[in-house]
């Protein structure tokens, strides 16, 4: 067989040629209107324009265990597959030159595509994502690892540790909004450690409203946080920490009870009022053992919302920990969750990443209501299979048959359907085995032993 002679250019990449798969997700017009708005477009002809850039970073997460060359090649696949066929061969450009790229996009046009997208998309039929007419909505939050840089620590910084010991990574935190009905992520903020979860999730209720319902666990307690969700019109369902105690006020006929959540300090210096709440104690068995939980509500009608029925649904708030098991273990899988190096381009990561979970779940929520299910019905690892699948095979689509295309599509994803779910509490445990070796500390960098020369020496037998 004789080799051919491919010539090796860097075409010129149109913006709706990469992620034409997940369009109706991420229209290109909205990256292009992220792009002008963030003043991130490229000044010159580049080979890595702004555009491919953005598309490059989301696509990051979906071959997240890949280089970051193999994650270009996979991400131009299909247009490969064409260019083959002219006898062109596409010109792979370095690592580096794909990080200086991405140091020259910075990170605000992902910030800024993310707020453009993400949004609450359940109707009235979506199966479990209303309760009386309300929006089911949570918070909840996450810490994780990035690599340990001086540049990462000086922004993120250490979590605390004992004398004498010093942590492994940096660690970032995020806290986000989930539609719990859907796992869509609608807002999320990222910050150093050192800044709480309470404060940066009270910055989140920015992104609720009228006719919603908003869940969150116990350590998001607070008057401050009871006060400005309500202050945003928007009804809460919270579970209280045990220390917290609440004057009866007034029995209700299912049991629960009238009462007032008293300012704190700083609050009430401001001049804050105590605000009137309903609070509901249940029991659940759990290993034999019966133990208390209570929530507070600001929902009253006990007709339309009897206690029962809110104990029995706050189980929803778990859906956040779902999502962030999609988000952390099933579409990212690394070791270190996040590669970048200096903290611009970890966040443009990150928020590439929640892009990139927004566009498997929306894409889930379209062919489910296709087919009048629940959307988490359907499996969250074969759908982003099914869309790694299809990101080649769109790019070499006409125009006119991208509906045809996205019919095939939706039925792929709709064949991840998942068997019901098992009634069960998994205990929160660990089954990790310890390293015999010591932990590695900052003092052990560059103690690598040198590779030593090679001698032969000929022996001479007498």
């Amino acid at each position: 067989m004789s080799l051919v002679n491919f010539s090796v250019i860097s075409p010129s990449i149109e913006p709706g040629d990469l992620l034409s798969s997940l369009d109706t997700v991420i229209p290109q017009e909205t990256i292009a209107q992220a792009i002008e708005q963030s003043n991130s477009q490229h000044q010159r002809k580049r080979s890595l324009p702004t555009h491919v850039v953005v598309a490059l970073v989301i696509a990051m997460s979906f071959w997240a265990t890949d280089s970051i060359v193999d994650v270009f090649k996979n991400l131009m696949a299909g247009l490969s597959g064409t260019w083959i066929r002219q006898l062109v061969r596409l010109k792979t450009p370095t690592s580096s030159s794909i990080s200086e790229a991405r140091q020259r996009v910075g990170p605000a046009v992902m910030t800024r595509l993310f707020e453009l997208v993400a949004r609450p998309l359940a109707t009235k039929k979506t199966q479990g994502a209303f309760l009386g007419g309300l929006r089911l909505m949570g918070i909840d939050g996450t810490v994780f690892d990035v690599p340990d840089t001086e540049a990462n620590a000086r922004v993120f910084g250490y979590p605390g540790t004992r004398k004498g010991t010093k942590a492994a990574f940096p660690k970032a935190r995020l806290v986000f909004l989930v539609e719990l009905g859907t796992h869509l992520i609608s807002d999320a903020l990222l910050s150093p450690y050192c800044i709480g979860e309470r404060v940066r999730a009270r910055k989140l209720l920015r992104g609720v409203g009228p006719g919603m319902l908003l869940m969150w666990d116990r350590g998001l307690h607070s008057f401050k946080m009871v006060f400005e969700a309500l202050d945003q019109n928007c009804h809460i369902l919270g579970r209280v920490p045990a220390q917290v105690k609440f004057e009866v006020i007034k029995i209700l006929p299912d049991g629960s009870y009238l009462s007032k959540i008293a300012p704190d300090r700083k609050s009430q210096k401001k001049g804050a009022k105590p605000i009137q709440l309903r609070v509901i104690e249940y029991v659940v068995e759990e290993n034999g053992v019966e133990q208390v939980y209570r929530l507070i509500t600001d929902l009253v009608d006990v007709v339309l919302f009897p206690a029962l029925l809110l104990a029995s649904e706050y189980h929803w708030r778990w859906e956040a920990e779902n999502t962030l098991d999609e988000l952390k273990t099933h579409l990212n899988g690394r070791k270190t969750l996040i590669r970048s190096k200096n903290p611009r381009e970890v966040i443009q990561e990150i928020y590439g990443w929640l892009l990139a979970h927004y566009c498997v779940r929306a894409m889930m929520f379209r062919a489910a209501e296709t087919s009048e299910i629940s959307p988490l019905k359907l499996g969250f690892t074969g759908t982003l299979k099914v869309i790694r699948r299809a990101i080649p095979i769109f790019q070499q689509a006409a125009p006119e048959e991208i509906n045809l295309f996205m019919n095939w599509l939706i039925a792929e994803i709709l064949d991840n359907q998942l068997p019901p779910r098992e009634g069960r509490i998994n205990p929160r445990v660990v089954k990790k085995p310890r390293s015999k070796f010591k932990t590695a500390k900052p003092e052990h960098r560059g103690q690598g032993t040198k590779l030593q020369r090679l001698d032969l020496r000929v022996s001479q037998v007498a």
